[in-house]
């Protein structure tokens, strides 16, 4: 299975679908949130639709800069797995729309108990699948993936004991453009996607292991 996966796009729809394309072979594409900035719900299903015509499967959860009627736009187009999983042959993707709590009271925010409940919802539905992908908007606080320009840690705590107790094949998160990159929590591969609007992304290959990429506009970093 080969994945695209896309964060942070703020409208930047067609660029999204300039790396879709310039991408061959894609099985599933996966948004890791903030498809728009304070976004309609109409304008969110129109390039959910275009994406769809570039990738036989389009997942994704909501970010905080998009609505929670975004979301139930997503639940209602059958690709949203927020609190809820999707198992594509023995690859389950689950996830969790939204950040936590912030001083900068963004349209989609929610306790760290409410990431938290969410996590451990889609789990039930895929703790059978062989190969386990995790998509919170939010990277795992206290690494490589949340740190902002001060230097400041801000990605969730709640993310991070999921992690940690759970421990899924791999994460694919947002939210913090500065950092995007790899890291890992135990045996748990991670993967902030960075923003679209900078031409960034991650090519997710799952084959006996899995091999992960970083990219820009198709060149590895």
């Amino acid at each position: 299975m080969r994945i695209l996966a896309l964060s942070d796009i703020h409208g930047a729809y067609e660029l999204a679908k300039q790396i879709a394309r310039a991408e061959s072979g894609i099985d599933v594409l996966v948004v890791a949130g903030d498809l728009t900035t304070h976004g309609s719900r109409a304008e969110a299903t129109g390039a959910i639709d275009d994406l769809r015509s570039l990738a036989p499967r389009v997942l994704a959860v909501a970010g905080n800069m998009d609505t929670r009627e975004i979301e139930a736009g997503y639940e209602d187009g059958g690709v949203c797995i927020s609190g809820r999983g999707v198992c594509i042959g023995d690859v389950a993707f689950f996830g969790v729309s939204g950040c936590p709590f912030s001083p900068l009271h963004t349209p989609f925010e929610l306790s760290e108990q409410g990431i938290l409940d969410l996590a451990e919802q889609g789990w039930k539905e895929i703790a059978d699948c062989r190969c386990k992908i995790f998509v919170p908007h939010a990277p795992p606080y206290g690494t490589r993936l949340d740190v902002i320009r001060s230097g400041r840690h801000v990605g969730s705590t709640a993310v991070r004991a999921f992690v940690e107790k759970r421990q899924p094949d791999l994460v694919i998160c947002g939210h913090i453009h500065e950092s995007a990159g790899v890291d890992t929590i135990g045996r748990t591969r991670m993967v902030n996607c960075g923003s679209v609007r900078e031409r960034r992304y991650a090519i997710v290959e799952i084959k006996d292991d899995i091999l992960l990429y970083q990219k820009v506009l198709g060149d590895l970093i």
